[in-house]
Order: C-alpha cells, then sequence, then structure tokens
C-alpha cells in the first residue's frame, strides 16, 4: 500500500506540475496576439499625435483670430475717434467764406447812426458765430510777422522791407483757420524777399 500512495503522490506532483506549466501557458498570450496589441497601441500614440498636432493648430488659429478682432476693435475706435473730432469740418469749411464776408463788412466805416446800429448788430453776430466755431476746435492761423511756413501760408506776393527779416510775413490778404491740427485753409500772405 505504501507503494501505492508513493506513486500517487508522484502522479499527484506530476499533474500538477504539469497543471501549473498549462495554465501558465493559457496565462500568457500568444505571439500574435502580443503583436496586435503592440500595432493597436502604436496606431493609438499615433492617433493621439495627430489630435494633439491639430489641437495646437487649432489653438493658434483661435490665437490668431482675437488678435484680428482686437486689431479691428482698435481700429474702429481710432477711426470713430477721428470722425468724432473732424466730425464738424466740412461745415466749418463752408462757412470760412460768410465769416470771410462778416470781416469785409465790418471793416466799413459807418457815417450814419443807423448804419453804425447795423453794423454793431452784425458785429455781435460775427462773434457769436466765431465763439461757436472756436468751441468745436476751430483756430485762426497766426501770420502777421510770423516766419513763412508753407505748412500754414500761401505766399501770393512778396515784398521789401529793409528792417524785417527775409521770409517774415508782411501782410495778411486773408486769414487761415486750422481744426485742431488739420489745416482747412492756409492763410494767404506778402512774404518779404
Amino acid at each position: 500500500m505504501k507503494e501505492n500512495e508513493k506513486f500517487e503522490e508522484h502522479l499527484d506532483e506530476n499533474l500538477s506540475e504539469d497543471e501549473q506549466e498549462l495554465t501558465e501557458a493559457a496565462d500568457q498570450p500568444e505571439v500574435e496576439e502580443v503583436v496586435e496589441v503592440l500595432t493597436t497601441e502604436q496606431e493609438l500614440e499615433k492617433k493621439i499625435d495627430e489630435l494633439t498636432k491639430a489641437l495646437e493648430e487649432e489653438e493658434g488659429k483661435k490665437l490668431r483670430v482675437l488678435a484680428d478682432m482686437e486689431n479691428v476693435k482698435r481700429r474702429a475706435a481710432l477711426d470713430y475717434q477721428t470722425l468724432q473730432t473732424y466730425r464738424a469740418q466740412n461745415v466749418m469749411v463752408n462757412i470760412l467764406p460768410v465769416l470771410d464776408n462778416f470781416e469785409r463788412a465790418l471793416a466799413v466805416e459807418a457815417k450814419e447812426e443807423e448804419t453804425k446800429a447795423l453794423l454793431t448788430g452784425m458785429e455781435m453776430v460775427y462773434r457769436s458765430l466765431v465763439e461757436a466755431l472756436k468751441s468745436d476746435g476751430l483756430e485762426e492761423i497766426e501770420a502777421l510777422d510770423q516766419e513763412f511756413d508753407p505748412n500754414f501760408h500761401q505766399a501770393v506776393m512778396t515784398g521789401n522791407e529793409e528792417e524785417k527779416d527775409s521770409g517774415i510775413v508782411l501782410e495778411e490778404l486773408q486769414k487761415g483757420y486750422k481744426l485742431k491740427e488739420r489745416v482747412l485753409r492756409p492763410s494767404m500772405v506778402k512774404v518779404n524777399e
């Protein structure tokens, strides 16, 4: 009996070793399955890289669009500010001949009381008009006894006065005006040679 028991124990040991080997073999994937898993992982990594690059490109596009939007906003604000600054330019250019006519009319010497009263009324209207235009940014260009500046003066005549330097404005023939920093009409002047 002892021999039977030894044989059965030996058989159990051999069987358990064989079962363990079979179990281990079953637990280990076959080479084809390992290759499939590796190629699937590589494909997934490749797909992740592609998606990451696409995401970076889209983020770059988004940042460029946002920068373009900011530039458009800034440009629109500057255009609006310029428009507000010079909104009255066309009206003022059309009113300048009216100011010239007022000045010519006021330069006439009145001899009768009735004419003096009329000139006083015209002078009041003229001052009101000039003040209203100044409040919107109209400025007279200084010319008389100033050095000639082609940006602000238009020379139509020359004269010769020995006591004044060359290039000095001797006479203002027509007033010049500017709106803030923009010249609406240069002063027509007579310049010393």
